[in-house]
């Protein structure tokens, strides 16, 4: 049986941004890795909103990442793109 190799998507290892590597450190990583250490900041440094979990309440290192200071949970992952080459 043939193994089918995966090399897209969330398996790609891409090198991060600088404004993104402030957060997940600069070694290249997979798109998996980089949203679970972007949780894990995000959790550490509680920038949940407390009345809706699923948004996220950017500090000044995750608003250069996302643009804006509020996204959901859901549009996190659309503003890593620019941020992983």
């Amino acid at each position: 049986m043939l193994k089918k190799k995966v090399s897209g998507g969330l398996s790609k290892v891409q090198t991060p941004s600088a404004e993104l590597a402030a957060i997940v450190g600069k070694d290249p990583l997979t798109r998996a890795d980089v949203v679970s250490k972007v949780w894990e900041y995000i959790k550490k440094n509680n920038l949940q909103n407390p009345e809706n979990k699923r948004e996220i309440l950017a500090d000044d290192k995750l608003e250069k990442v996302f643009g804006t200071k509020k996204v959901t949970m859901f549009e996190m992952n659309k503003h890593f793109s620019g941020h992983l080459k």
